[in-house]
């Protein structure tokens, strides 16, 4: 009996403990996000330091070529949003009319044709103006996080400097015997090629989405080629979602025909890469239960909203990676896993 209350008793501490490092979580935000995206921006771009100074280039000064060409990024990725952004909010509540004109020009007509349509139903379970603020709204918190840019690359420009030193560091902390250097580089290489390779996946979804939105002359191509890109980096559903705005606006500024063909190219373009070339060049590579992958969608989208949701899947690969270093919890990163 004892025993019985003492398994309860460590139960109800352990979910204690879950949900006051959730919360803790929850409230520090604005300072872990900035850390994370840190981490993992100089994750993938260590390769490119390590390479340049292979072939002799001061390590200091391929740290700032570095840092000057995420710069470069960040200030052409601020200059798109914000004009294209703004003016695409600007727009809305034109689309939002077109599609009030639309709707009741198809409602009549199904009326005449016997159906009983309210307009009051479709305005309910079909709002463009709704979707499209989301989609903007999303963008925009992407650019609230270039307030901290500055603080973002301080931190990359530490990690990058350190980075070389940061085995020895290790092997004095913990001993050469020790396995904490092989898990370090393990966490690493996971991250680095999950990155790298999502980044040039996501690039061409984007560039593909794009020019086949500008060859329909879909209004603001670019930005849904943008939308395309970051969106890739959100597992399951976010492909999915991405194609949802460019459809209706081609619904309702051109026609049916082009929703439908924009339909169709998205479906196309997430089918051949996103169900064939993905998963050939990951592989196994991610080990992680596509359930998990969905479940850490939703747990660190609803922890740290969009920019969680894009960091779920390398978290994810973290923890289950950490996880597997102890016997204890070892059985934990076994369930994460395929």
């Amino acid at each position: 009996m004892p025993t019985e209350k003492s398994g309860n008793t460590n139960v109800i501490v352990i979910a204690a403990a879950a949900v006051i490092v959730i919360a803790g979580l929850k409230t520090a935000g604005p300072i872990l996000i900035p850390l994370l995206l840190a981490v993992f921006i100089a994750t993938l771009t260590m390769p490119l330091v390590r390479f340049m100074v292979r072939y002799r280039v001061p390590e200091v000064l391929s740290v700032v070529v570095v840092l000057l060409f995420l710069l470069g990024l960040v200030l052409l990725f601020a200059s798109f949003i914000g004009t294209t952004v703004n003016a695409f909010y600007k727009d809305i509540p034109l689309y939002e009319d077109r599609f009030n004109h639309l709707s009741h020009t198809y409602i009549e007509w199904l009326r005449a044709k016997g159906f009983a349509v309210s307009n009051d139903i479709v305005r309910q379970y079909i709002n463009p103006g709704q979707i499209m603020r989301m989609v903007a709204g999303v963008l925009n918190s992407l650019r609230g996080m270039l307030t901290s840019t500055m603080l973002i690359l301080l931190i990359i420009m530490f990690i990058l400097l350190e980075a070389s030193s940061l085995p020895d560091k290790l092997k004095r902390a913990f001993g050469n015997t020790t396995s904490v250097l092989e898990h370090f580089s393990t966490i690493s290489y996971s991250i680095q090629y999950y990155l790298r390779l999502k980044t040039i996946i996501s690039f061409v979804t984007g560039l593909l989405a794009w020019a086949a939105l500008k060859y329909l002359e879909v209004p603001y191509a670019e930005l849904w080629g943008v939308t395309a890109f970051l969106f890739n980096f959100i597992p399951t559903i976010g492909s999915f979602v991405a194609a949802i705005p460019p459809m209706l606006l081609a619904l309702i500024m051109i026609d049916p025909i082009t929703a439908i063909s924009v339909a169709i190219i998205y479906i196309i373009i997430n089918t051949v890469i996103g169900s064939v070339i993905e998963p050939r060049l990951m592989g196994n590579s991610l080990g992680i239960s596509p359930l998990v992958v969905f479940l850490s969608l939703v747990f660190w989208g609803w922890v740290w909203g969009p920019i969680g949701m894009i960091l779920s899947v390398p978290l994810t690969m973290v923890a289950k990676i950490a996880l597997g270093v102890n016997p204890s919890s070892r059985w934990l990163a076994v369930l994460l896993g395929r």
